[in-house]
């Protein structure tokens, strides 16, 4: 059986048995509305889920969920309560989460409180999670975990099931790192393990994406390949699924007796006056107070609206138990009543202030109603309000938007506004009223066609789909050490090809890494392998390495070898000159040099290393700790200086690098081939740049990469002094089939 376990803080309902008849009432909140929008349109997913289960905490007793349980199992999907004392729920919820995390990552770092207690009972409610998800799991199982309450639970559970398919999405904004780092070390540490326990962590925003693949290179000292990270031998891959809504339902409102009613009795109420609207949970990440502002500035500004304009304004209840929300609910109210006190006349009010839940076909109601509406967050995951609005409209209607909402990415036909700037919200305001009928419906056209391609259902299957590509890739590299059978393999089609080319890196690879780069020179062993194995004439050997032209003929340049230096900058054919293969300048080095060199100054044991195409950073001989937190500093500052440039920087094995992009070890691999046509293959590297190697030969070589990392090589090589022997086998297999043929031919 195949199935779906949904993770929550909450389940997606709360039970009232403070009436004669147990009630059931939905939660709020854009997980829950699009979850149950696919639940209720895709009963028969593509995916093949035989059962779908929602864990998550509740507001009722274990006596309680004995009673009631039969009535809780709907028809989409079955619960599973998670039970935690009030205590650490309180900290774990209002605390860590909603006092730490919450402002935090919404960029409220004066808000932030950092209190060990908290974060204890985050931990503890993290671990109540995972076991109860280990207590009901079977083998085929999908989990997936949400939202910054439980960001810990998919490494718990990987400790207990390590064949698990965990997938983990973020509803929230992720920060910078300038930002995140604000967070305790030890804190950001567990965080950052936690999410890279799934397979997938899956972001509202390209941004928010990059900036958590970053956070995880900077804290935890990864490697990362485009949206990919390595950690622990797996491949944890991070990317951007922006949630979508149930569009259909907000079109089929469109038809609905009791919405078209509700509309209709909103419109004879304010008569020709236009209708502005938003709604919004109460917390200072919204913005109300801004927006306020801005709507006052309106009415001062265009004074020709007034008694034509009205403003429904409508706060939904949240989190009153935590004092900094009662204290801005306070505070609304208060501008509320200046606002209407200041413009209102006896025949207008400007302001009509609600703090209430909402029912859907009311809601739906409000949206087709309004003229425009004002969605104006300081910073918002993504915001399902606007989505829903668009997917609401029929007549036109305009939606303000703040351009710092995950939704801004997507509607971009919408006013885009700086949610700070009130001078700016209101000449939005004054354009979109004076907006033209046939522009309104033009933009909402193109929004609502964004919305109606990927809804609801398309995103969660996006989701899973990729966490299955993932998880397949995981089986693929996973670290595939290379055996005596292995060996047999290699050595076998070895012998029989008539034309053989053997990639082989330098450093790391084909000699250990010194203190000083200048002091890895051969040593006699390695010398006499080489001219061993060139003596063959079968044997095309290529030594393909970040080493300058200079180096590799210095130490090598006797032998009957092909050379590639500074990772394709140059080739050197056998025979032949060494072949530029770059045709633009390098005058950006001396924009790059000058901060490698400040570097050095501030890591001592650290170098610089410059070669015609290339400059490097080295600080393998520096302290650990500090080269670490150096190269990250490093990283983040050449990813900044060389943005929207033709170089590219590349994260290497106590190494960083600035080269030209276009010229990596797997073109030039290629190249090589191209050149040679043989029938046999056999590359073997150590770095972050073999695996361009490893990923263009594909299925037409024998790849190996030394150490315990997860690759696209088909084989590991665990230590460096395995290598010659490995390649002295193979080689020794060749000479000995040799004799023997000449033995039979005597």
């Amino acid at each position: 059986m195949k199935r779906l376990i949904i993770i929550s803080n909450r389940l997606p309902f709360s039970l009232d048995t403070s009436g004669d008849e147990v009630a059931i009432r939905q939660s709020s909140g854009g997980l829950v509305s699009a979850l149950k929008g696919y639940f209720e349109q895709n009963n028969n997913d593509k995916a093949g889920f035989d059962k779908k289960i929602w864990v998550g905490s509740c507001d009722f007793s274990q006596e309680d969920w004995e009673l009631y349980k039969d009535k809780l199992h709907g028809e989409d999907f079955d619960i599973e309560p998670v039970f935690i004392d009030p205590d650490t729920y309180s900290k774990y919820y209002n605390g860590f989460s909603n006092s730490t995390l919450w402002p935090l990552f919404h960029y409220f770092p004066s808000l932030t409180q950092y209190n060990k207690d908290q974060f204890d009972a985050y931990y503890k409610a993290n671990r109540i999670f995972a076991e109860k998800i280990t207590s009901i799991m079977q083998p085929g199982d999908v989990i997936w975990v949400h939202d910054y309450q439980l960001m810990i639970v998919p490494s718990m559970v990987r400790k207990k099931n390590p064949d698990a398919v965990i997938g983990f999405f973020l509803h929230i904004p992720f920060p910078s790192y300038e930002v995140c780092r604000l967070l305790p070390r030890e804190w950001k540490r567990i965080i950052l393990e936690g999410l890279l326990g799934a397979e997938l962590v899956g972001f509202h925003t390209y941004d928010y994406a990059q900036y958590f693949i970053q956070t995880a290179k900077m804290v935890l000292g990864i490697d990362t390949q485009y949206n990919s990270l390595q950690h622990y031998n797996r491949t944890v891959k991070a990317d951007l699924f922006p949630i979508g809504i149930d569009y259909n339902k907000f079109q089929n409102a469109l038809a609905n007796p009791d919405v078209i009613s509700y509309r209709q009795e909103l419109k004879k109420n304010f008569g020709d006056k236009k209708i502005i609207f938003s709604v919004d949970r109460l917390d200072y990440t919204k913005g109300l107070n801004y927006r306020l502002d801005g709507y006052e500035n309106f009415l001062e500004r265009y004074p020709e609206w007034k008694e034509k304009v009205v403003f429904i304004f409508n706060i939904i209840p949240s989190r009153d138990s935590i004092p900094t929300y009662n204290e801005r609910k306070r505070m609304i109210e208060e501008k509320v009543s200046r606002i209407n006190g200041k413009f209102s006349t006896i025949q207008w009010q400007p302001l009509i202030y609600r703090y209430n839940h909402l029912h859907f076909n009311e809601l739906c109601g409000l949206y087709q109603a309004a003229n425009i509406a004002l969605i104006t967050p300081l910073r918002d995951g993504m915001n399902l309000v606007a989505k829903e609005f668009v997917a609401s409209s029929f007549e036109g209607g305009v939606l303000i938007l703040s351009e710092l909402t995950g939704a801004a990415s997507e509607l971009n036909e919408a006013c885009l506004v700086n949610p700070t700037d009130t001078e700016e919200m209101a000449d939005a305001i004054a354009g979109a009223l004076s907006m033209p009928q046939q522009e309104q419906q033009d933009r909402m056209k193109v929004m609502q066609k964004r919305l109606s391609d990927y809804n609801v259902v398309n995103w969660v299957e996006d989701f899973l789909d990729q966490l299955t590509n993932v998880k397949k890739e995981q089986d693929r590299l996973k670290m595939k050490l290379l055996d005596s059978k292995h060996i047999e393999d290699i050595r076998r089609d070895f012998v029989k090809a008539e034309k053989r080319c053997i990639l082989l890196d330098y450093d790391g690879t084909l000699a250990p890494f010194t203190r000083m780069p200048s002091q890895a020179k051969p040593e006699e062993s390695l010398l006499r392998f080489l001219e061993n194995i060139t003596g063959d004439n079968q044997n095309e050997v290529v030594i393909i390495s970040g080493r300058d032209a200079e180096t590799l003929d210095k130490w090598l340049g006797h032998l009957n070898l092909n050379f590639v230096a500074e990772h394709g900058a140059f080739i050197k054919y056998r025979g032949e000159d060494w072949q530029s293969q770059i045709a633009v300048p390098n005058d950006w080095k001396n924009e790059i040099r000058p901060l490698l060199q400040a570097f050095v100054t501030r890591c001592a044991g650290s170098l610089m290393e410059e070669k015609q195409n290339t400059l490097t950073w080295h600080y393998r001989n520096t302290h650990p700790g500090l080269g670490f937190i150096r190269s990250r500093e490093l990283l983040n500052n050449l990813s900044q200086l060389t943005a929207n440039t033709p170089v590219q920087v590349i994260d290497g094995n106590k190494v960083i690098e600035v080269r030209l992009t276009g010229i990596d070890k797997g073109i030039t691999a290629l190249k090589v081939l191209n050149q040679y046509k043989p029938d046999f293959t056999l590359c073997i590297g150590d770095d972050t740049t073999d695996e361009d190697m490893f990923k263009a030969l594909n299925n037409n070589a024998y790849t190996i990469r030394i150490g315990n990392h997860a690759t696209s090589a088909n084989y590991n090589i665990l230590l460096q002094t395995d290598v010659l022997s490995v390649l002295k086998s193979i080689l020794l297999s060749v000479e000995k089939s040799m004799k023997q043929e000449s033995l039979l031919n005597a």
